[in-house]
């Protein structure tokens, strides 16, 4: 099954609460995965949180952009 992001909600800092098709769900912390020439301004958490669900995963208007199946693999917990 193709893995994707199917909500994103922010939490706080550089945290997120994502859904999958998959049915699993939970937080997922960026603020290691936040080095590079794309993810450097990702660091600014106004900026940050300015991310939207494009293509199936978090992406951001500087090109940035995760895959799906990274995401699913830093779930903390799940719901």
């Amino acid at each position: 099954m193709f893995t994707h992001v199917t909500q994103a909600k922010y939490i706080d800092d550089y945290r997120v609460w994502l859904s999958f098709n998959d049915g699993a769900a939970g937080e997922v912390n960026l603020e290691s995965e936040l080095s590079g020439e794309l993810f450097e301004p990702l660091k600014d958490q106004r900026f940050f949180r300015t991310f939207q669900l494009e293509g199936h995963t978090l992406a951001w208007s500087n090109g940035a952009d995760f895959a799906p199946e990274f995401l699913r693999e830093q779930i903390v917990g799940t719901e």
